[in-house]
């Protein structure tokens, strides 16, 4: 046979070859397409590897690796092993990281107004009020435009409600608001306006070296979030008086963040399954947080020969006298911080008073079943 032939040939197969498929296509039979890899994002925390923050990153990472089946893969890692702490914006903006779990104060350089999720007295919201004023009473919606208005090409959930935080590690007991005149103190976002206008001398430090340097005495105070975290970090080692209450941070919650364009690209049944599993994530660390907090809690005091005491009324009413001040100065300078804060009002009047009126205060209970007992008064003698 020719080489002609053979051309003609092989053509005539390849063009009856193709036809097939197209009528197996029609017909409806099963195309053969090549599978596609998983879809990897690197991620970072801005938390210490033996942090319990940095762990609730972990716990949302496998909940989306679960619940996609592998077909999207989220490796985080620590703080510090791409970028600083404070650095965690920039770097998912710009793609050097895929993603990132963080807080949003922590971003309070870049635009102040992002401070108010979580960073102030919320209007007496807890952090769950806070996150449902998010989710349905405008919080997003604002958030988004802050973010557009800086130019961060990222998408933010806001997730996971924290306890009240505590005033924080001290040498010796605060008992009056003079007490704070003078100390070195660490904090964070518009709790540095507070604290300063308390008399602190305010650092801000990520979490990692609050710890070394109240142990070389560049601090004399700091706070930073739980009885778990504040013991893995080693405040009881520099410190043994922990006071509990603030209105400085009563209301913060964690921010899980994607740069917009890989989180654009996702297929929408990959971007469904990370919203529901950012709320799953939510009520999980919630859940969590109150086992693991309770039992350092009591770790920190029989163990660490740590001396409690709740943070006396004198300075919490300070602490809201210094925030209207700062309230009203950040929002003449910075009209998004004022959209904000207008929004968290309206939201806080009707359902924090919602909650006060609906829910019964749990004090009564608890002593009740726990509280000390009155002494019994002896039976009197017989005469």
């Amino acid at each position: 046979m020719s080489t002609q032939t053979n051309t003609a040939s092989r053509r005539k197969f390849l063009t009856g070859a193709a036809a097939a498929a197209t009528g197996a296509a029609t017909l409806g039979f099963p195309a053969i397409v090549k599978a596609q890899g998983p879809i990897s994002f690197r991620w970072q925390s801005t938390w210490p590897a033996k942090d319990i923050f940095h762990e609730y990153a972990l716990d949302f990472a496998k909940k989306v690796n679960d619940m996609t089946g592998g077909d999207l893969r989220i490796e985080v890692l620590p703080a510090g092993a791409v970028v600083p702490a404070f650095g965690l914006l920039d770097a998912v903006s710009k793609g050097t990281l895929d993603g990132g779990h963080g807080v949003l104060v922590y971003h309070y350089g870049k635009q102040n107004a992002l401070a108010l999720w979580g960073s102030s007295p919320a209007y007496g919201m807890d952090a769950n009020i806070l996150l449902s004023w998010h989710k349905y009473g405008g919080g997003k919606a604002l958030l988004d435009k802050i973010y557009a208005s800086i130019g961060a090409n990222v998408v933010s959930f806001p997730y996971g409600p924290m306890p009240t935080q505590p005033l924080g590690w001290f040498k010796k007991p605060i008992s009056k608001p003079e007490d704070l005149k003078g100390l070195k103190y660490r904090t964070v976002g518009i709790s540095i306006d507070l604290f300063t206008g308390l008399g602190c001398a305010v650092n801000a430090l990520p979490g990692g070296g609050i710890v070394p340097a109240m142990d070389r005495g560049l601090l004399d105070a700091a706070e930073f979030n739980n009885a778990t975290s504040d013991r893995i970090l080693g405040f009881p080692d520099v410190a043994k008086v922990y006071m509990l209450q603030s209105y400085h941070q009563s209301a913060e919650q964690f921010e899980i963040l994607f740069n917009k364009t890989k989180y654009d690209a996702l297929p929408a049944r990959l971007k469904a399954i990370i919203e529901n599993a950012v709320e799953a994530a939510s009520a999980d660390m919630s859940w969590k947080a109150i086992d693991r907090y309770s039992k350092d809690y009591i770790e920190l005091q029989v163990k660490d020969k740590v001396r409690v005491y709740k943070t006396p009324a004198s300075i919490l009413q300070k602490q809201l006298e210094i925030f209207d001040t700062v309230e009203a100065k950040k929002s003449a300078e910075n009209p998004l911080f004022k959209e904000v804060v207008e929004s968290q009002r309206a939201f806080a009047e009707r359902a924090v008073k919602w909650d006060l009126d609906t829910n019964v205060r749990r004090e009564m209970a608890y002593n009740h079943y726990f509280g000390r007992k009155p002494a019994a008064k002896p039976a009197a003698k017989k005469a």
